[in-house]
């Protein structure tokens, strides 16, 4: 064998060794370790830049192929408000000197940097508030976030970029939203400034609760307008804005809605239960789901109704907190584990794994991706919480999958 040859060889076994050794050391991660790194790549470029006033500067930007000619300064707003709806609840955890605190820590106090200059008519990353109806939309996710991190995101603020905050929201009812989805926007905006003790317009919120409840086609699944949709709206936004608005509205189901007496809290639970079921099922074993309907760009925020009813410990007796949360490492695993969903610059690519911006819609930009970020909830749980330590269980299709048994399904009754 000559030198060369032996050479050759000699390097493949290398990188074969070095290959495996990655292989290894990643796949001895825990399930929270792939979560946390994954959430913390998706956030890092963002806050990091924003809370410098550099975001607007650096990111780089993807529009839709058929792009609406809207102003492109949207997707800012886009990028900053859905980023933090899905992580505000693992930023709401107390510092413990942990590794994984030192990286909380840090993705905190940009957040709250970046929350000062989102209003701050003088800083460069000042959003675009005051312009296209859009707004409205990506409002809605920074009140969320409020909603959902209240006491680590909202409360430290200081009381100029908190009124800020209450005027830019209240001159969101310029937008007159269509009879969509988009109810449930602005009811979300108004349940916030009602969090936060300032004036807030109800009939914003109970219209919207009952439109949404007319809406209801069954078993787990709305219609987004009077007519049906085969996509994953329930996903991004119908169930969880629904049951949350109720929850604020109601004090968690406490009180009644006089003039909605069918709007209620624990029957928008129930619904979103089942649909997390469905959800559930759809994770195939090996960690994929259906591409199917609109926004599919948004990527793993399809399984936001599965998170939120993990976070808040709302899961069905149908579903263990182990399976969850192992069906869900696998879609993260399988969508984010190798980095090929950003761009150069390190942000969120238009496609839905990998750059496929043909299938973006043409209110798409890569900022509207960020929803992405909603599949993270339970993040918000500590690290010795059930769902984090209760033993990996498969889940349902990997189980029918495999031969083994496994519980039928059922339709949902109210």
């Amino acid at each position: 064998m000559d030198l060369r040859k032996k050479i050759s060889i000699a390097v493949m076994c290398l990188l074969g060794c070095v290959c495996a050794s990655a292989a290894d050391k990643k796949d001895a991660r825990t399930d929270r370790e792939v979560w946390c790194d994954a959430l913390y790549k998706m956030a890092e470029p963002v806050l990091s830049n924003m809370s410098r006033g550099e975001l607007q500067k650096n990111m780089t930007l993807e529009l839709s192929p058929t792009w609406d000619g809207r102003n492109r300064k949207v997707a800012y707003m886009e990028c900053f408000g859905r980023l933090m709806a899905g992580l505000a609840p693992w930023l709401s955890l107390p510092d413990d000197g942990t590794p994984e605190a030192d990286r909380r820590k840090r993705l905190r106090e940009w957040a709250l940097k970046s929350y000062a200059n989102a209003v701050d008519p003088d800083s460069p990353d000042y959003l675009l508030w005051r312009e296209e109806g859009q707004t409205l939309v990506d409002a809605a996710y920074v009140a969320e976030s409020f909603l959902r991190g209240y006491d680590a995101l909202w409360v430290p603020l200081d009381s100029v970029t908190k009124q800020r905050y209450i005027r830019e929201f209240t001159q969101l009812r310029r937008v007159d939203p269509p009879y969509t989805n988009w109810l449930l926007f602005s009811a979300t905006v108004e349940c916030f400034l009602m969090k936060a003790g300032a004036q807030y317009d109800a009939y914003r919120i109970v219209s919207a609760l009952r439109k949404v409840d007319e809406w209801y086609a069954g078993d787990g699944w709305y219609c987004d307008g009077p007519d049906f949709a085969f996509d994953y709206y329930g996903s991004y936004v119908l169930h969880p804005m629904y049951v949350e608005c109720l929850e604020t509205f109601t004090d968690g189901g406490r009180r009644k809605i006089w003039n909605a007496p069918s709007c209620t809290f624990q029957s928008g639970l129930k619904r979103m239960q089942r649909f997390g079921m469905i959800l559930e099922r759809m994770i195939s074993p090996e960690g994929t789901f259906p591409v199917f309907g609109r926004s599919i760009t948004y990527r793993t925020g399809t399984m936001q109704p599965l998170a939120l009813l993990s976070w808040r410990k709302w899961l069905p007796e149908e579903l263990s907190e182990g399976q969850v949360r192992a069906a869900l490492t696998a879609v993260i695993r399988r969508m984010l584990g190798d980095g090929h969903n950003y761009n150069e610059g390190g942000y969120l690519t238009l496609g839905f794994n990998g750059s496929q911006p043909n299938i973006s819609d043409w209110y798409t930009n890569n900022g509207s991706l960020y929803m992405a970020s909603l599949a993270f909830l339970p993040l918000g749980l500590a690290a010795d919480d059930s769902f984090w330590t209760a033993p990996a269980e498969d889940w349902t299709s990997k189980k029918a999958w495999e031969g083994k048994d496994f519980p039928k399904d059922h339709a949902f009754y109210e």
